[in-house]
């Protein structure tokens, strides 16, 4: 079974912390589909905020994480002259629900699929969970870019 590391997935990203999302890779299957861990921890930067009393993980660095995990899928299935200077921008998210609040401490797993692609441009498909109870799904976009 094919697993990458934090280390791995930051040579496939350009996201450092404490962006970078996505802790861990594995259950992968060639541009199609993947599986990926979020450990959503008490420390983590967006809890100081979001909220100090009742800290949840906010609905869009879930979605954010589905983009990261969606490209560092797409990034680990193409030759490395394909996404070489390049950079994986978000075009539109269709639909994105948030079922239940994520709450710290916890392992957010991440089931994504690549539903189509054309060109440059990908459409994806997503569920987080968190101990099997679904927190949230989503369908977006992405697209390959040039580095400016």
């Amino acid at each position: 079974m094919i697993k990458l590391t934090k280390d791995q997935i930051r040579e496939l990203l350009p996201h450092r912390e404490p962006m970078l999302l996505i802790d861990e890779i594995y259950d992968i299957d060639k541009l199609k589909s993947a599986t990926a861990i979020v450990n959503v921890k008490k420390d983590s930067f967006f809890v100081q905020g979001h909220f100090p009393e009742n800290p949840v993980m906010p609905g869009v660095l879930i979605v954010e994480s589905f983009g990261q995990a969606a490209a560092a899928l797409t990034a680990h299935g193409l030759d490395k002259s394909t996404y070489e200077n390049k950079l994986v921008f978000l075009m539109g998210v269709e639909k994105a629900r948030f079922r239940n609040p994520v709450i710290p401490d916890c392992k957010l797993i991440l089931k994504i699929e690549a539903i189509r692609s054309h060109g440059r441009v990908w459409k994806y498909r997503g569920e987080a969970f968190v101990d099997e109870k679904k927190m949230a799904d989503a369908i977006w976009s992405a697209t390959i870019v040039d580095k400016k």
